[in-house]
């Protein structure tokens, strides 16, 4: 009788063995029952000459990789590899062979299969990729543009890009990145650029790219127009740097009961400065019109019997006890009349920013369209809302000493798309004319004809 039990007990354990023997094998992938994934989308363009990307992944180890290349009259064998060390994840960069020219009118498939390593054999999964050859590149045409560019100002460009896989089409300037809009119809295209003030010279290239990574590039030459700008050296006091610098650097520096005079000014002209432009470049970088058959706007007045007391581009040197500390660039123009003046916005526009916003204190954000804003701060009081669209001549507030401003005045600035440029020009009416609406409106009877 205890024989018996004893071999009962002994059948027990080594099943409950076999069970977590078992477990332990199904948890190791050995027993996987799911197939490897294929990462490839289901159509893909190839230009003959960059590598087709692909992934393949499986939650266990990848056993062999085989791909071919098929049309209707044969079948090619690219690629058909057994994976020697254990691997659940595999970047494949195929190449074709050299030798093998396909004709960009003939329907191919690409037909990829995985197995991964299995108790029972393991799984089998095969993907279709249909492969589309294009080997064209994008054909660039320059339509219209503005003879010239100033340093720190506008330009207009007007072309035509066309290719049926046009995937990215943009214009690249010292690595900013301008976005053009449909002009007029399908394949043209136009965009307002900037010249960078803090750039020494000017460099703009028309990129497009097709689905297959064809890439044409077409540069725009224009006439670059120097100009130069103030520079002022302002010596620090400490009735300043404990005043306003103070204010503002107890309102956002996190360390400021560890931070000096000095430091408190670095904090607010470099580290708040730039964290607030970084929100007004953010914000004027957009451009959400799909396409445009026109641009106008009247030059821009915003302050009534307002005069200049600061300009635009004043690259400005920071002394302390006759020691430079810091520098920073006035990206605007100041304008000053009495105290508390309305201002004006001359063109209808949609609200796009209303907030405070560091140095600019109450600032405000206005967009009139083709990727061009309008930027006013140091306000007192604001009479729009972020998010409504206004009409010509509305009040939308009022000047004063908000953020870094010592005295009552207004901060306006002109933006394209993210890009600080020069107010005067776009308070100019026959600049504008010249070197906007007529390139536009040339350009315009040039694509209808």
């Amino acid at each position: 009788m205890k024989s018996a039990k004893n071999k009962t007990f002994i059948f027990a354990l080594i099943l409950i063995g076999l069970i977590f023997a078992a477990i332990g094998l199904f948890n190791s992938g050995s027993m996987d029952n799911e197939a490897p994934t294929i990462s490839i989308n289901d159509t893909i363009y190839w230009n003959q000459k960059s590598p087709i990307n692909l992934n393949i992944s499986d939650n266990a180890a990848l056993q062999s990789i085989k791909v071919e290349l098929v049309d209707a009259n044969a079948t090619q064998i690219i690629l058909n590899e057994e994976i020697s060390e254990p691997k659940n994840s595999i970047d494949l960069n195929l190449q074709l062979p050299k030798s093998l020219i396909l004709d960009r009118n003939r329907a191919y498939k690409l037909i990829i299969e995985a197995k991964d390593f299995g108790f029972f054999g393991g799984n089998t999964v095969t993907k279709s990729v249909n492969l589309i050859i294009d080997s064209k590149k994008p054909q660039i045409q320059i339509i219209n543009q503005s003879y010239k560019i100033t340093k720190g100002g506008s330009a207009v460009v007007v072309f035509r890009a066309t290719d049926e896989n046009l995937q990215n089409l943009y214009i690249e300037s010292d690595g900013h990145i301008f976005k053009p809009t449909k002009f007029v119809k399908d394949g043209y295209w136009a965009s307002l650029l900037a010249w960078n003030i803090q750039n020494p010279s000017f460099k703009a290239k028309i990129i497009a790219i097709d689905k297959a990574g064809n890439r044409s590039i077409s540069n725009i030459d224009y006439y670059l127009q120097d100009r130069k700008y103030k520079e002022s050296r302002i010596a620090l006091s400490d009735r300043f740097l404990d005043g306003k610098i103070d204010e503002l650097a107890n309102q956002y520096a996190q360390d400021y009961a560890q931070l000096d005079r000095l430091a408190k000014f670095k904090f607010v002209n470099e580290t708040l400065r730039i964290s607030n432009e970084d929100i007004i470049h953010k914000i004027t970088s957009a451009v959400p019109e799909e396409i445009i058959d026109r641009f106008y706007i009247e030059p821009f007045y915003p302050l009534k019997n307002g005069a200049a007391v600061a300009s635009f581009g004043d690259h400005r040197f920071y002394t302390y006890n006759g020691d430079e500390v810091s520098q920073s660039w006035h990206m605007g123009l100041d304008l000053a009349s009495t105290a508390m003046a309305s201002m004006v916005a001359n063109n209808a526009a949609f609200v796009a920013y209303n907030d405070l916003n560091g140095i600019y204190g109450e600032n405000i954000i206005l967009y009139h369209g083709f990727g061009l804003y309008t930027l006013y701060g140091h306000c007192n009081e604001t009479s729009v809302k972020a998010g409504e669209h206004i009409g010509k001549n509305h009040i939308i507030g009022k000047t004063g000493t908000t953020g870094l401003a010592l005295g009552d005045h207004l901060h306006f600035g002109v933006l394209v798309q993210g890009i600080e440029v020069r107010p005067e020009e776009w308070m100019d009416k026959k600049w504008m004319k010249d070197n906007i609406y007529d390139v536009l409106e040339s350009a315009k009877k040039a694509i209808n004809n």
